[in-house]
């Protein structure tokens, strides 16, 4: 798959796609069953597939432009990890526009005339049922329905997808169940684990010195999940490619025995020797297993972290 910062100087091989348009945080599976129409008409009409997002996602740029930089992240996938999962889906390109002042303030007529016609050539777009685009979200279903028709695209809405029971599949539940410890519920939604990536960075090595080694990783750009101990399972990446798979046992949070501001993930991975600074972890989130707590003495913590680990290594024994 290629990646596209900018809709300039697109390869002919390219031009005239199906294009699926979202932000797709999270590659959940509403947004796989929408691309997969997209994908779909795209080999009846041998044409390439490709997707159409914004980086940084638009409601991180409107909160940035009201001075609210600071607030917490609810992006479940970072642009690394979404072009990864998109990839898997057979997309071909990926255009991950710049959001700016510029692009926010195209009508929606320009964003339809510079970006999908004159430098994409598409021949349809896939959308969810509620699309809304341009300056002011002035632009949506009925209006890019109406353009497709003049300009001669086709224009897909695809419908809301539910889980059991009618729920909707929505990014905002998935983010709310990782909020609330239940990560195996988000990834039902999900159609895969969810995960914490980042590169492995050097700690204070406490966890060496009680025979635990972790990898230390601060999440940066993402949805910070509950606090405390996981059951996980940890992919090694070399340019984005797995080369090694461990379970193990992590724990998210400020670690009350020694009052860390910043939340970290530290992951102990099984059965496992090798030096993981600077390596690009990618640690999955199967089960919460506990929450933070502060022990008496270092005895007592060594001694719940080998439950942890216990615990840790039964659930994983029983989950695919």
């Amino acid at each position: 798959m290629r990646i596209f910062r900018h809709f300039d100087d697109v390869p002919a091989g390219l031009r005239g796609a199906v294009v699926a348009i979202g932000n797709f945080d999270g590659v959940h599976r509403g947004h796989r069953a929408l691309i997969a129409e997209a994908k779909l008409q795209a080999e009846v009409r041998k044409a390439p597939l490709a997707v159409l997002s914004f980086e940084p996602h638009p409601q991180e740029y409107f909160r940035e432009l009201r001075g609210e930089g600071d607030a917490q992240s609810f992006r479940l996938t970072p642009l690394r990890a979404k072009a990864r999962l998109l990839a898997d889906l057979g997309v071909d390109a990926l255009f991950a526009l710049n959001f700016d002042a510029e692009m926010a303030g195209r009508s929606p007529q320009d964003f339809v005339q510079k970006i999908l016609l004159d430098a994409l050539s598409i021949s349809g777009v896939v959308v969810g049922h509620d699309f809304e685009f341009g300056k002011g979200r002035a632009g949506n279903l009925a209006a890019l329905s109406y353009m497709g028709e003049m300009e001669g695209f086709t224009v897909t809405a695809f419908d809301t997808v539910t889980a059991a029971g009618d729920e909707k599949i929505s990014s905002t539940l998935i983010r709310q169940l990782l909020k609330d410890a239940k990560p195996e519920e988000a990834a039902r939604l999900l159609g895969h684990w969810w995960a914490v990536e980042a590169r492995v960075e050097h700690g204070d090595a406490r966890g060496r010195t009680m025979g635990f080694p972790t990898a230390n990783m601060h999440l940066g750009h993402c949805l910070a999940p509950a606090f405390g101990v996981y059951a996980v399972r940890v992919n090694i990446l070399d340019n984005d490619k797995a080369v090694s798979r461990h379970d193990g046992v992590a724990n998210f949070g400020i670690r009350p025995m020694y009052q860390v501001n910043v939340p970290l993930m530290e992951t102990h991975l099984f059965d496992f020797d090798g030096d993981l600074y600077g390596k690009y972890l990618s640690v999955e989130l199967v089960r919460w297993i506990r929450a933070e707590a502060k022990f008496p003495s270092l005895e007592a913590l060594i001694a719940q972290i080998a439950a942890d680990a216990a615990k840790a290594r039964e659930i994983l024994a029983k989950t695919p």
